[in-house]
């Protein structure tokens, strides 16, 4: 992050402001993790501060502390536009296009309050009067210990706030499996081990905790797999009639593509889901090594992401968008 804006961030902070924190839509570990960390620095430094989601997060999110504050932008529209309306400062986490937001994109495109981007996803928007965008992070949590590290408030970091970025950093990188987790990663987390972060419990609460219905729904989709060996990809399907039948909540299909990528010599995988509400079929990209799933899913699905991990969707079928995918893949050279 520049200098200047660190001093001008510091500055704007240097006295009690209105801040609102906003995650995209949908938002996992890393986006509940960043924005509820940031809520608490924020608030031991006398700011006014609240997190507004676009939409409802995960159960298995819920229990992180300050969860019970978040203001969910399609429930509470009226109170959450005036909150956003009248703040000083937004921050926007772990996304960095309004379009990530739903429904809130176009109140954000009217405000008129300061704009702060962190965010380590590609092609950013210029949205943001300060961006600390960098997609060498492999999650926004790892960048929000940094940030508060530039402000010269490491020693704010308590245990709460420690707890908050550990989830995010622990899910973004798969647990430490993906290509963005580095030794800076784990000095990181050995620190907030260090304040005092439950580790061999928060893996629990948020990967051991499912009903019975998620296992049966993760059994029907990993039945669903079909694997095209030539070109080393796999890929999954659930319908919103099996989504219904094994009693879908929102969170239940969190995780699932990453099984297409524990088969031997596998390296794309993808997952569709129908959401007939929406009338799309939400995409889930992963690959492993040198395959681009953001590029893939830009040019094709109307999504992004990271170079490993990334999202789409699609307006037509989900019989017409998995044989648009097919043939794709047998283009493919892996």
């Amino acid at each position: 992050m520049k200098i200047q804006d660190i001093q001008a961030i510091q500055l704007l902070l240097a006295s009690p402001k209105k801040i609102a924190i906003i995650p995209h839509r949908g938002p996992d570990g890393d986006a509940m993790g960043s924005t509820l960390g940031l809520y608490h620095f924020l608030i031991k430094n006398n700011h006014q501060a609240t997190v507004i989601a676009p939409n409802d997060f995960p159960n298995f999110l819920a229990w992180l502390p300050g969860s019970e504050t978040v203001k969910i932008f399609e429930k509470e529209t009226e109170i959450s536009t005036q909150i956003l309306e009248e703040a000083d400062i937004i921050f926007t986490l772990d996304f960095n296009a309004f379009h990530r937001t739903g429904e809130m994109e176009h109140t954000l495109a009217k405000l008129k309050a300061t704009f702060i981007m962190i965010d380590h996803h590609q092609k950013p928007d210029d949205y943001a009067t300060y961006m600390y965008s960098d997609t060498a992070y492999g999650s926004t949590c790892e960048m929000v210990y940094n940030f508060i590290n530039f402000l010269n408030k490491r020693e704010d970091i308590d245990k709460t706030i420690a707890t908050c970025i550990y989830t995010g950093i622990l899910t973004d990188s798969g647990s430490f499996r993906f290509p963005g987790t580095t030794g800076n990663t784990h000095r990181i987390i050995a620190e907030l081990i260090d304040l005092g972060v439950e580790n061999t419990q928060i893996p629990v609460l948020l990967f051991d905790n499912s009903s019975f219905s998620r296992l049966q729904l993760l059994g029907r989709a990993l039945q669903n797999m079909k694997i095209f060996e030539e070109h080393k990809t796999s890929y999954m399907t659930l319908t919103q009639e099996e989504l219904d039948s094994f009693n879908y909540v929102k969170g239940d299909t969190e995780g699932i593509v990453n099984y297409g990528l524990s088969i031997k010599d596998i390296l794309f995988t993808a997952i569709f889901i129908e959401n007939k509400d929406e009338g799309i079929i939400k995409i889930s990209f992963r690959s492993q090594g040198g395959f681009d799933v953001n590029q893939f899913a830009r040019d094709h699905f109307n999504g992004g992401g990271h170079s490993n991990a990334a999202g789409g969707r699609s307006e037509i079928s989900m019989e017409e968008t998995v044989q648009k995918f097919e043939d794709l893949v047998k283009k493919l050279t892996l």
